[in-house]
């Protein structure tokens, strides 16, 4: 055994075969990269799904779902909550609505929820979805409540402030106006957002992992099915991490409550990629960037539309919330699939997170995957 042999063979699990060692430096570099943050105590744990023209490239997770308990991440099975990345999979639920007609993008919001309070101006779905129909974004405690709100209850932590400007006219990101999507679909489809969602994306795309916050449970306990497999959430300190705050996220379902696997949201990536999505709905518009004063918002339906630092074309979402923090990027000219998740409120390492994913583009972007490839590392 050669010393490149010797040293994979101590860097990765039993679990894995090595074929390309062409391959390799930017492996490792990655590979090395993401173990440091948790070495230097950047993060607490991370789990990491990569694909490549559908199959593994690199899947890991590193450092803890729970510090204390010294629990090991499952990318399989360990929840995270993935914040804004629910987005794209609420966005996906609308475009099963739009297709069936049951939803109009550019009808008034008010035809689907006519007793929300009148504004200065009319504004539609579409103009809730790509973030230009002026509702405000939080304010003070609102990012962290711990409320057992109902989607529709919750409304009224907004509903009486006057919209910020004009639709159509600026654009503004915020979480609100996947409530009130969110609430237009349940009072459509006359069943729960929850279990809309359920039945038209999370079970026809196999994503089992991926699942509701339960409103009436504090606490991480959601789901009895689940209660062993939820990672514990933190907050950086000065000096390492602490529990987050409690919070409720049930409420902004659409626009920030889910908790998945980072493997299930490689899987919807992969969806994507695959032409799945249109079958359930998923249309061109939804991944085309808004348009506001001829500039581009970087942004569709639900959906970040992007080109990285060296013009790769992107599409996905970046999450953080309470006890988050996530990253969700489909590159389809390189065929590749990223969902990285962190049990800790905004760790600050996007910087080194994309740095990550650069080694990887640069590594396998261009090549082919094939059955000499499979550098896998499954915690």
């Amino acid at each position: 055994m050669n010393p490149i042999q010797k040293f994979i063979k101590n860097l990765f699990a039993k679990k894995r075969i090595v074929g390309d060692y062409a391959h390799l430096e930017g492996f490792i570099k990655a590979d090395t990269m993401l173990n440091d943050l948790v070495v230097y105590k950047k993060v607490p744990g991370i789990s990491i799904t990569v694909l490549k023209e559908g199959k593994l490239c690199y899947q890991k997770g590193i450092g803890y779902a729970d510090l204390e308990k010294k629990t090991s991440i499952n990318t399989g099975k360990t929840l995270f909550r993935v914040a804004s990345v629910s987005k794209p999979i609420a966005a996906t639920a609308l475009a099963h609505m739009v297709k069936k007609g049951s939803i109009d993008l550019d009808a008034s919001f008010y035809k689907y929820v006519p007793y929300y309070p009148k504004k200065k101006w009319d504004f539609t779905i579409r103009q809730l979805a790509n973030h230009t129909a002026g509702i405000r974004g939080y304010k003070g405690i609102e990012y962290g409540l711990n409320r057992p709100y109902s989607i529709k209850e919750s409304i009224a932590i907004f509903k009486d402030d006057d919209l910020l400007f004009e639709p159509g006219t600026d654009y503004m990101y915020n979480s609100y106006g996947w409530v009130l999507i969110s609430l237009a679909i349940q009072e459509v489809s006359g069943e729960p957002f929850e279990d809309y969602v359920k039945q038209y994306v999370l079970q026809p795309l196999g994503l089992t992992h991926t699942v509701s916050p339960n409103r009436l449970v504090i606490q991480e306990a959601y789901d009895a099915q689940f209660q062993n497999e939820y990672a514990s959430f933190y907050s950086k300190k000065s000096k390492g991490f602490r529990k987050a705050i409690s919070v409720n996220n049930f409420y902004k379902l659409a626009g920030g409550g889910y908790l998945s696997t980072s493997e299930d949201i490689a899987n919807f990536g992969q969806a994507v990629l695959n032409g799945k999505l249109s079958e359930l709905g998923l249309t061109k518009q939804f991944l085309t960037s808004e348009i506001i004063a001829e500039k581009k918002t970087y942004y569709g339906l639900g959906w970040q539309v992007s080109k990285d630092q060296k013009g790769r074309l992107f599409y996905g979402h970046i999450g953080n919330g309470v006890g988050g923090y996530a990253n969700f990027f489909v590159y389809p000219h390189e065929q590749m699939v990223f969902a990285i998740l962190i049990n800790c409120t905004n760790p600050n390492v996007q910087i080194e997170l994309d740095e990550v994913i650069s080694v990887f583009l640069n590594t396998f972007g261009g090549k082919n995957i094939n059955r000499n490839l499979n550098l896998n590392h499954r915690a």
